[in-house]
């Protein structure tokens, strides 16, 4: 009932920036939270940063003072700034999103928990 795609993902060089976008898509009540993960080979998903209806935020540590999460409420869409990257940024990231959807009227109301199809980031010289 709900989709995500993301996009804004690729090849960039030690210190360059990259902006990811994810898009939510379907019968949408509302949405209460969207955040970003990420994947690197061999490694667990990590959360990198999150982002409420209400703006508040919340990082990894490891991306404090370099990314930044935002969102547009009304287009159903989540930002990712990524500055100063560094090799260990790669990986692959996914869009999740939690929230309401409906099904043919706004009397039934279920919840979601969806994930994009995840966008590859690689930094490298």
């Amino acid at each position: 009932q709900v989709q995500l795609v993301e996009s804004g993902g690729g090849l960039v060089q030690p210190g360059g920036s990259l902006r990811l976008s994810c898009v939510a898509s379907g019968s949408i009540f509302d949405i209460s939270a969207m955040g970003w993960y990420r994947q690197a080979p061999g490694k667990q998903r990590e959360l990198v940063a999150s982002i409420t209806s209400g703006g508040n935020t919340d990082y990894a540590d490891s991306v404090k003072g370099r990314f930044t999460i935002s969102r547009d409420n009304a287009e159903n869409t989540v930002y990712l700034l990524m500055n100063s990257l560094k090799p260990e940024d790669t990986a692959v990231y996914y869009c999740n999103a939690e929230g309401t959807y409906y099904s043919g009227s706004y009397s039934n109301l279920y919840k979601f928990d969806v994930w994009g199809q995840g966008t590859q980031v690689t930094v490298s010289s």
